[in-house]
């Protein structure tokens, strides 16, 4: 693999230094591939790497994934303005989250970002309007079951998701960043106020409130999936912003730990290195658990963190109860 590692490395490596994947052999070509593809960065890494002379074939894949995240932040974008018009009547202020929020701003962390689901924030006691807005407009309930539909309206930090009649497009409509049952309950109003218009009618949370929405998402609540991508985001918006701000900024949001680890972890993975402590070499194993084909790797370690996932956005007996629940609930072979 010209000496390149075999697991997330090589992709964190790849990004932070584009040439040294100049010396991969085709091999490495094909790991670096893969884990780009597994972890949604592929466009980012096409990004990073415009410009370098790589071999012809990879060229290619790079090219067709920039076209392809370019025609990405177009849908997002659409998608976006779509929300804005239904939510127009309600007088709702619509705050993009997450990816589209970056590409809506132009921001460093949309460049070649793979965008999934619409995600906005609103205020909780607006849920009502905005949902009957959402629902003339042309958005369905994804989840039918009386139990989902439930759960998320007690005790999630966001309405069940939503998928558009004819776009196919999914929105998840937040009203604030943790799950309700979770330990930390950050200031959902704090975040709308200090929000910023980034085009007419479309607003995203202040660069703090966007690194402590990243670190309360990866090590708040969820199991990390996904988390080599969103330490990329912190990545980038800690140089393009820097971090005047931040340390009372998440003590503000209760997320002083949560920040600061993603801090390290992301300067671990893309930049300059940090000092880091036994628990956060054990995120970097989890974050960084690829092969060379790009398939999920240490098992053990990724089921830890499924089950942490589960510990934080609950407490235990409730949780117990939800796991009864689904589990009596789900199909039997």
């Amino acid at each position: 693999m010209g000496g390149a590692v075999k697991d997330g490395w090589l992709l964190a490596r790849a990004l932070r230094t584009p040439g040294n994947t100049l010396a991969l052999d085709s091999e490495g070509w094909t790991a670096l591939i893969a884990m780009a593809r597994a972890e949604q960065m592929i466009g980012t890494l096409a990004w990073r790497l415009e410009g370098l002379k790589v071999p012809g074939a990879v060229a290619r894949i790079l090219a067709d994934a920039r076209a392809s995240a370019d025609q990405g932040r177009i849908a997002a974008l659409w998608e976006a303005e779509a929300a804005r018009r239904a939510l127009a009547p309600t007088g709702v202020k619509l705050v993009l989250l997450k990816g589209t929020a970056f590409v809506a701003a132009g921001l460093r962390a949309g460049e070649g970002r793979s965008i999934g689901d619409l995600d906005i924030l609103v205020p909780r006691d607006r849920l009502d309007a905005v949902e009957v807005a959402l629902l003339y407009a042309g958005w369905e309930w994804v989840k039918p079951d009386p139990y989902d539909d439930a759960y998320y309206r007690q005790w999630m930090h966001e309405l069940p998701p939503l998928i558009h009649r004819d776009r196919d497009r999914m929105i998840d409509v937040h009203h604030t960043i943790l799950p309700i049952t979770a330990r930390i309950t950050p200031d959902a109003a704090g975040l709308l106020a200090a929000a910023v218009e980034v085009a007419p009618g479309l607003f995203a949370l202040s660069p703090n409130d966007m690194l402590v929405h990243a670190a309360a998402h990866l090590f708040a609540d969820g199991d990390l999936a996904g988390g080599m991508r969103n330490l990329w985001d912190v990545h980038c918006l800690v140089e393009q912003f820097g971090t005047s701000g931040l340390e009372d900024r998440a003590a503000h949001h209760g997320l002083s730990r949560e920040v600061a680890r993603a801090l390290r972890l992301a300067a671990a993975l893309y930049g300059d290195g940090a000092t880091l402590n036994l628990a956060d070499r054990l995120y970097l194993r989890r974050l960084t658990a690829r092969d060379g084909w790009g398939r999920a790797t240490r098992p053990a370690t990724r089921l830890g963190f499924y089950v942490r996932s589960h510990w934080l956005r609950m407490p235990p007996a409730m949780l117990a109860r939800h796991l009864w629940t689904k589990w009596r609930k789900a199909p039997k072979s």
